[in-house]
């Protein structure tokens, strides 16, 4: 059924470009339709710079004729989603998708789609390696090597079978195989920080060559700043070498591998300053990096640090990142969140104090990341299961978005019970929205005695317990 909307898609809009088309061959057109829209529109971007909106009608679909569009990747925004397209003078590049499966729905058609379609099928290789190197990272070095080499050579393979057919540009095939690349190269640095961190033995035995691809790493690649797979490989080359001087410490401790750590974070934020000359990529991991270091922070003292780090590498989001610090100080371990106000899904104003009647632990969630929230509501519907004596309370960050928020309460079933949204904090939301991973256990004397836990964690139900046993 879908290939065949997409068809009957392709005839009516391929039909409007070319009714509308000029006689010029820099004209592009892009088009669409999306299934399950979130709004009504959907953003063209470069380099997080919006080049275009293009506004979805009655049976959203969109479509609209650009001029001068250079050849490139470009990112297709419909919020609170994105993904990567690549675009030529010429092309008439059609897009489908269905919301509810955003990624794995998407389909490119049309003159030029089969570029768009290769790199989207790397995107999606690069997610599925996730669960290859949780099955392979205890492997010996000398053998992932080669299960590395194998996978590099097929998708080599693939593409020489898709140039031949589709007769790709020579721009195109350049930024094809550099992908190609940076794939493998990731493959090699996810599996560096796991034995690093996990099966240190292991790495007494990585051949000489193993990281001879380090030296052809560009950090300063203009065409790929915006893709996934290339940004990925950087942030796990920063992860890996930011745990690599763990070797010189006689006996390294846990925290000289914990990527939260506030030694950690100032690694990697002097690494990316001095690797990248690319100012909206830099920004980009300064800003996870900041968000992460200050809101894992557990003292005054390394608030402040943090804040001078950002300060010597000239981050030029310093306003955010302070009043971030002005959230998080209000939630370190041993304060009391007794008076902050929340609302209930009455739309009454609270305390804390009026809500907590034995230990809770408090999570934080936004409208705008819809994947995150169902995900931790997920996790959490079974928490509560077991562990009956813990409250867990899903604290909504959008303040000033309430119809919103009690209708995203409502279509997922949450249990209003336990859903409050946070009340005016006279803070920017978009900063308050860097606080979606935070989870906080508090004792029913409304004090906080945990804010690192992390629902990934694998000792996190020992947490738990340790909470309860207090």
């Amino acid at each position: 059924m879908r290939h065949y909307l997409i068809s009957i898609l392709s005839v009516i809009l391929l039909g409007t470009a070319c009714n509308r088309s000029t006689s010029s061959n820099k004209t592009t057109y892009i088009g669409g339709q999306i299934v399950n829209p979130n709004v009504d529109y959907v953003i063209l971007t470069q380099n997080s710079n919006d080049l275009d909106t293009l506004p979805l009608n009655e049976e959203n679909q969109f479509g609209k004729h650009l001029e001068d569009l250079e050849a490139g990747i470009y990112t297709l925004k419909h919020p609170p989603e994105n993904q990567i397209l690549y675009v030529e003078p010429g092309d008439s590049l059609l897009i489908w998708l269905n919301t509810l499966q955003f990624d794995r729905s998407l389909n490119f058609s049309g003159r030029g789609g089969e570029k768009s379609n290769f790199l989207l099928d790397m995107f999606l290789n690069n997610q599925r390696d996730n669960d290859l190197i949780l099955s392979y990272y205890k492997i010996k070095p000398e053998r992932f090597a080669k299960i590395t080499d194998s996978i590099r050579k097929e998708r080599l393979q693939k593409l020489e079978k898709l140039e031949k057919r589709e007769e790709f540009s020579s721009d195109f095939k350049n930024i094809a195989r550099t992908v190609i690349d940076y794939e493998y190269y990731d493959l090699r640095e996810r599996y560096t920080f796991l034995i690093e961190k996990y099966y240190h033995g292991l790495t007494s035995e990585v051949p000489e060559d193993f990281y001879d691809y380090r030296k052809k790493i560009d950090f300063s690649n203009k065409e790929l700043q915006s893709y996934y797979v290339y940004t990925n490989l950087i942030d796990d080359y920063l992860r890996s070498k930011s745990i690599e001087g763990c070797d010189t410490i006689a006996k390294p401790s846990q925290d000289c591998y914990d990527l939260a750590s506030y030694h950690n974070i100032k690694r990697r934020i002097i690494l990316i300053d001095s690797l990248t000359s690319l100012s909206n990529m830099k920004n980009e991991f300064l800003d996870r990096l900041a968000t992460r270091g200050i809101t894992m922070a557990d003292t005054e003292g390394r608030v402040d640090s943090i804040l001078e780090v950002l300060k010597e590498v000239n981050y030029e989001n310093m306003e955010q990142a302070q009043d971030l610090a002005a959230i998080h100080r209000n939630y370190f371990v041993g304060t009391s969140v007794n008076n902050n106000k929340l609302l209930n899904t009455s739309k009454e104003v609270i305390d804390y104090r009026g809500i907590l009647e034995k230990p809770t632990i408090a999570f934080v969630w936004s409208i705008h990341s819809p994947s995150h929230h169902v995900w931790q509501h997920k996790h959490v519907r079974e928490l509560r299961k077991k562990y009956p004596g813990i409250d867990f309370l899903g604290i909504n960050i959008d303040e000033g978005e309430t119809e919103e928020w009690l209708s995203t309460v409502a279509a997922n079933n949450y249990n209003k019970k336990f859903e409050y949204q946070i009340t005016s904090r006279n803070i920017d939301k978009e900063v308050f929205r860097k606080y979606i991973y935070k989870i906080f256990f508090i004792d029913p004397s409304g004090i906080i005695v945990d804010g690192d836990a992390k629902f990934q964690s694998p000792n996190f139900e020992t947490e738990i317990l340790e909470f309860l046993n207090r």
